[in-house]
């Protein structure tokens, strides 16, 4: 924090080792500042030579951070993060909010940096997924054969959740390792497989380490997951047809699909699980599907599937404004797909599945009218005739694809 620019806002790191491991430059901007604001263990840490006021943050932590900042931004201000502000931490939230030109980061080491320092894995290659605000189920999408995990806790109970939650997903014999207090003087480091976790709860500061090791299911990161991926009244799109939908969605990083008349859900899942930034909304209007839909999105680690239980067009109001849609029931519906067109961002895309005679016809008059690609897909599966092997066809779909 310099005099010349008191209302800049310097984020710094901290670990586990304190004051003692910080750089020449972290302790200047601290010493110079004239409010420090951290959550309470952040603050303890500051030596009594440090003159600047102490300031807990707030919790919850967004409805009132933007008056505070403001409230001491005269004052020159600095904020105490754990590690790397900007790695799942409190400077990414201040850029948010108050833009890149008023916010300093000076990072310590992150703690998935130190975690894979102590176990010898190489973070480029380690999957880092953070539970600090996400459901756990969120592991669940991460889990394969092969694959190194490092999860940020959010507390003590955390690494006794994810053991159970891992063993759940088929995947026990996974080893799990937490470490606790990385860098500190009451650091430790403790391991056991999965299905036999019976550690009592640590220090709520600790960062779970899975090895999935060579063994468990294995999950397709691919569109087209197994039927019997999913719990299902028959309302569902088929693996080979929800492969080919997928694909004329084509799910991009950060974009959001509204899956309109979702029934299982398999489509708007599927849509998130093809990268961690992709959101969805599943529009359903069963309550028994919507049941469904949530206990499918969190067996396949897709847990922030938002679901909003009501019929289309009229549950479409006031939804965020969707990248991409897929109608797969309703297409009949008055104003269904109007309403879909109309929501959709310049460059948007929509796709609508049609099974029946009266929704192809639908699907008809819409290509006729604004173009767009239309196909007929028709799939047999092998079934057993007698003691023989025969085709048995399942009901052909005609997809429309059309850009706005």
């Amino acid at each position: 924090m310099s005099a010349e620019h008191p209302r800049l806002v310097t984020v710094v790191g901290i670990g586990a080792g304190g004051w003692s491991d910080l750089s020449r430059t972290s302790h200047q901007a601290l010493r110079a500042a004239g409010v420090i604001m951290g959550g309470p263990r952040h603050l303890s840490l500051l030596p009594p030579s440090v003159p600047a006021r102490r300031v807990p943050l707030p919790s919850p932590l967004l409805p009132a951070l933007f008056e505070l900042l403001e409230e001491h931004a005269e004052a020159g201000l600095a904020v105490l993060a754990s590690g790397d502000p900007m790695f799942h931490g409190i400077g990414a939230t201040l850029v948010r909010v108050i833009g890149p030109g008023r916010v300093r980061v000076l990072p310590h080491a992150s703690s998935a940096a130190l975690a894979a320092a102590r176990l010898g894995w190489p973070l480029a290659t380690t999957e880092v997924l953070s539970l600090v605000t996400a459901d756990p189920a969120t592991v669940r999408r991460a889990l394969n054969p092969g694959r190194r995990l490092l999860v940020l806790s959010r507390d003590a109970a955390t690494p006794a959740t994810v053991a159970a939650l891992v063993t759940a997903a088929g995947h026990g014999s996974a080893v799990i390792t937490v470490l606790e207090q990385l860098g500190g003087p009451a650091e430790r480091i403790y391991s056991a497989d999965a299905a036999s976790w019976d550690h009592p709860s640590g220090d709520p500061l600790n960062v779970i380490a899975i090895d999935c090791g060579p063994d468990g299911p294995a999950t397709p990161v691919v569109p087209g997951l197994p039927d019997s991926a999913y719990e299902t009244d028959g309302q569902l799109t088929k693996r080979e047809v929800r492969a080919v939908t997928l694909s004329m969605l084509a799910p991009a990083p950060g974009q959001l699909l509204w899956d309109v008349g979702a029934g299982s859900g398999s489509i708007g899942i599927e849509w998130m699980r093809s990268h961690p930034s992709c959101r969805a909304i599943a529009i359903e209007s069963s309550t028994e599907r919507v049941a469904s839909i949530r206990t499918n999105a969190a067996n396949l680690g897709v847990p922030g599937l938002q679901i909003v239980t009501g019929r289309a067009p009229e549950a479409l109001d006031s939804l965020p404004t969707p990248d991409t849609i897929f109608i797969g029931g309703g297409l009949t519906r008055d104003g269904v797909l109007d309403a879909g067109l109309t929501a959709l961002r310049p460059g948007g895309r929509l796709v609508a599945n049609a099974v029946t005679v009266e929704s192809e016809a639908a699907v008809a008059a819409a290509h006729a009218k604004l173009g767009g690609d239309l196909i007929r897909l028709s799939v047999s599966r092998g079934a057993p005739v007698g003691t023989f092997t025969g085709w048995r066809p399942m009901m052909p779909v005609t997809i429309w694809s059309v850009t706005r």
